[in-house]
């Protein structure tokens, strides 16, 4: 195998970190092994929110999806990505390693994906009230199959549900002084966004919601924001559940593989895209969110598809800061 060099290894782990995490908080680094060839993802656990995301799980998913844009970056630098999820049970931190092989023997439509990579964003401005076509929805939930996961479509009643679930998700965590403190050191509002390389940035708020409720976390809480303005969301936005049989550190690997697959498929599809956690923090409130016509065992993740402005990239960490060549 042709050895990787330090250029080639950077690019890799550039696309891998514009993936999404919870809060833009990027907890993850990579370690490169020169006589191997194998890169390591490790927990970043300094970035932790354990108030938040108390088990680790939103963490998982956030690093599986680095994961997957990994694999992605791989097939298309033409190497063949081979990864084995948790690899020594005496370091917990240790979440994967992949191993790249040359040349590459299938791609399994990775390579396809990857413009997608960097034009991915989560967009918390309301989207136009147009259906999402059902072979556009049939490919996505092909895609989160494809990665050991299941997505599920669920109806306008279960929709409206998970939105009064958001709701309650605000209302418990505008009493949890631990949150509200978590929500304080990753948002960025006004000076606080310059220089900023992680965190929500001011401008990626999206507006607050002028009539009704918002399919999206408000991130200023109840702090004041300066000219910020209002718009109206959609009525019945389209919510797709993302799941797992199993609820541990593996399964959310997986999850997060999947959700990255799904958010860039739909991004190669038009769409726009965001995520909406907010209910599964609370264990009362992630229970319901489970849709009971389906076979889904535990809800990872709430995606909202639909058809959007461009927004803007949120800040990425340095590669410099997340990767180590030994």
């Amino acid at each position: 195998m042709e050895h990787l060099e330090t250029e080639a290894v950077t690019a890799l782990v550039k696309d891998a970190t514009a993936a999404p995490s919870m809060y833009n908080a990027q907890p993850w680094t990579f370690r490169f092994l020169r006589d191997s060839g194998a890169l390591q993802l490790y927990a970043d656990v300094g970035r932790a929110m354990p108030r938040s995301d108390p088990d680790n799980r939103a963490l998982c998913l956030g690093c599986g999806a680095a994961l997957f844009n990994l694999r992605v970056a791989a097939v298309h630098a033409g190497r063949e990505p081979t990864v084995e999820l948790l690899p020594d049970p005496g370091d917990p931190h240790l979440l994967a390693t992949v191993r790249l092989t040359d040349p590459m023997r299938t791609a399994g439509g990775l390579a396809e994906l990857y413009p997608a990579i960097h034009r991915r964003h989560t967009s918390r401005e309301p989207f136009r009230e147009t259906e999402v076509p059902p072979e556009v929805l049939a490919a996505l939930r092909h895609g989160a199959e494809l990665e050991g996961a299941q997505l599920a479509v669920p109806g306008l009643w279960h929709v409206q549900m998970l939105l009064d679930l958001v709701h309650d998700a605000e209302g418990h965590d505008s009493v949890d002084a631990g949150r509200i403190e978590e929500l304080a050191r990753w948002t960025r509002i006004g000076a606080e966004e310059a220089g900023a390389d992680d965190g929500i940035p001011e401008y990626a708020f999206g507006p607050r919601t002028r009539d009704g409720r918002a399919p999206v976390r408000d991130f200023a809480g109840r702090r004041p924001m300066a000219g910020r303005r209002a718009a109206v969301f959609e009525r019945a936005p389209h919510l797709a559940l993302l799941g797992t049989a199993g609820d541990g550190p593996e399964d959310w690997l997986r999850a997060g593989q999947a959700m990255e697959r799904v958010l860039l498929l739909a991004t190669v599809h038009g769409l726009s895209t965001s995520l909406t956690s907010h209910a599964l923090e609370w264990n009362d409130l992630r229970w319901l969110a489970r849709d009971p016509a389906t076979a889904m065992g535990y809800v990872q993740m709430v995606l909202r598809l639909g058809y959007g402005p461009e927004v803007r990239a949120t800040p990425r960490r340095p590669v410099d800061d997340v990767l180590a060549i030994v």
